[in-house]
């Protein structure tokens, strides 16, 4: 059987920022629009999103997933823009997104995700309940765990928190999984350990209890814009937990520009066979590979 390829990307912050009310620059919004028009704004480029999409689109793979952060200040203009770069990317059955801290970013528009993504979103065994996490999606030898870490937050906080009932919820998820022969990846936007306390996803350590004792293949996450790549404990040995830098970005400070990961993963006799590869933007104009790492 030929190897299985998912894609993850993550962090397009969509650009340019609809035009707004001024009713709408309240609270959290008006801190998150001077920090896009004096900074952010610099730094998400459309032309270099198009580039990066379309070049993974070249590479055929056999799923998309993208991990948040489609929007900015989930203003309602956004939401449609964003549905409709989403379905350029390819069908709901060949892509799967999850919500970041900006697509729930205030309260009174904190479900406008679920609603307009709706199909990119839901469970296999859940269509008509709508949108609920975790969502498990089974493509070919995957199985693909969703959870939301997207809660609005007070101004200059982006922390994320999955919560007692989605923590207890996906326990029981990983117990049934473990009957069966699935490469198992937990999607999540927020990273499982972070220095900044003002970014970071509020009940890790539970989560990480929870997959020290449940164990899945692979974690994708985006949030922090930068590559990156840790190992956490699995009940039988370490897992791999990565992450992918902004999908619009250019290289400014500590940030890289743009870039994707491609998994391709297969089963050998009875383990799994795990290669990563990452394309995105260097020194050179275009998108190259310019990393191929063994994870398992």
């Amino acid at each position: 059987m030929a190897a299985f390829t998912l894609a993850h990307l993550s962090d397009p912050h969509l650009p340019p920022l609809p035009s707004l009310r001024l009713s709408e620059l309240v609270g959290k919004r008006a801190f998150g629009y001077l920090n896009w028009t004096r900074n952010r704004h610099k730094f998400h480029s459309r032309d270099v999103l198009d580039a990066l999409v379309s070049d993974m689109q070249a590479q055929t793979p056999d799923h998309i997933v993208v991990t948040g952060d489609l929007v900015n200040l989930a203003l309602e203009a956004e939401f449609a823009p964003s549905r409709a770069w989403l379905e350029s990317v390819g069908p709901p059955d060949l892509v799967t997104v999850i919500p970041g801290n900006h697509d729930a970013y205030v309260r009174a528009t904190r479900h406008r995700f679920a609603e307009a993504w709706t199909n990119y979103l839901v469970g296999d065994d859940a269509p008509d309940r709508g949108v609920e996490f975790p969502a498990v999606r089974r493509r070919g030898p995957l199985a693909l765990i969703s959870v939301s870490s997207a809660v609005p937050t007070a101004p200059l906080m982006a922390t994320g928190w999955l919560g007692r009932s989605q923590l207890e919820a996906l326990d029981r998820v990983l117990a049934g999984l473990s009957a069966e022969q699935a490469f198992r990846v937990l999607l999540i936007h927020h990273p499982l350990r972070s220095d900044a306390r003002a970014k970071r996803l509020t009940d890790a350590p539970q989560l990480l209890a929870l997959l020290k004792r449940q164990g899945v293949e692979l974690v994708l996450h985006g949030h922090d814009h930068v590559h990156s790549t840790i190992w956490i404990d699995g009940p039988n040995g370490s897992i791999p937990a990565i992450g992918v830098p902004s999908a619009s970005a250019l290289a400014h400070g500590r940030y890289p520009a743009a870039a994707y990961n491609l998994f391709s993963i297969e089963r050998d006799g009875a383990a799994w066979r795990c290669e990563q590869r990452v394309r995105g933007f260097g020194q050179r104009a275009g998108v190259r590979e310019f990393r191929r790492v063994r994870l398992s």
